[in-house]
């Protein structure tokens, strides 16, 4: 692609994909047009980046679809000072949105190879704000303590109780849950010391995180 190309396909990705699905943060709009998303593609894919497919990346693992980017950031609805946890840092793309509209972000990849990839791109991008971790992080995170905000990036069958708990009071948590085909996108905002409250935000389909909690069998 060309320069001039790449911005048209960037503003169409905005314009024909993340708008159209109900995305209508400005800020959010903003730092998804600010941010290359190019560079987060494998250079084989390079010319589908702004698609609206899940683009593999590694090990039968893909990037979320713009649109998807777009819903979990205007979801968390972060504020500049937020502590920022990214379950499933994938490409790291969205990682580095979340770090243009957070204050920081500890993002968590169960794939070494991916981790040191996703550290790479965004080095270049000079975000001083992100701490990349390996780990298994599909049923909580404790090492780095609570956060404001939680996003995860693959699919739930039950969402572990140990995520909800690492959330501040008015903590957001987005999170895919459930098992195909009815998986449900829910926003949970802890309310109180002992209190969370959850919101349907909208249906879809995405892989399930490696080693995530399935639900326990119905005994008679």
């Amino acid at each position: 692609m060309t320069d001039l190309n790449i911005e048209q396909a960037r503003f169409n990705m905005i314009e024909q994909q993340v708008r159209p699905w109900d995305v209508l943060d400005q800020r959010v709009l903003d730092v998804m047009a600010a941010t290359p998303r190019e560079r987060f593609v494998p250079e084989q894919y390079r010319n589908v980046a702004f698609a609206d497919v899940e683009i593999p990346i590694n090990d039968g693992e893909t990037m979320l679809p713009p649109r998807m980017d777009g819903r979990i950031l205007q979801a968390l609805d972060l504020k500049p000072t937020d502590r920022v946890l990214e379950i499933g840092t994938g490409a790291g793309y969205l990682t580095a949105c979340l770090a243009h509209m957070a204050g920081e972000v500890v993002s968590v990849d169960i794939n070494e190879d991916l981790s040191r990839t996703a550290q790479r791109r965004l080095a270049g991008l000079e975000l001083e704000n992100v701490t990349c971790r390996v780990g298994d992080a599909a049923n909580g995170w404790a090492e780095d303590g609570a956060f404001d905000a939680i996003a995860v990036t693959g699919a739930l069958p039950v969402l572990p109780e140990a995520m909800k708990h690492q959330l501040n009071v008015g903590g957001r948590l987005f999170a895919v849950v459930g098992e195909a085909p009815a998986m449900q996108a829910l926003l949970v905002t802890r309310v109180g010391a002992q209190d969370w409250s959850a919101e349907v935000l909208f249906e879809t389909v995405l892989p399930v995180l490696r080693h995530a909690a399935r639900p326990q069998p119905f005994v008679f």
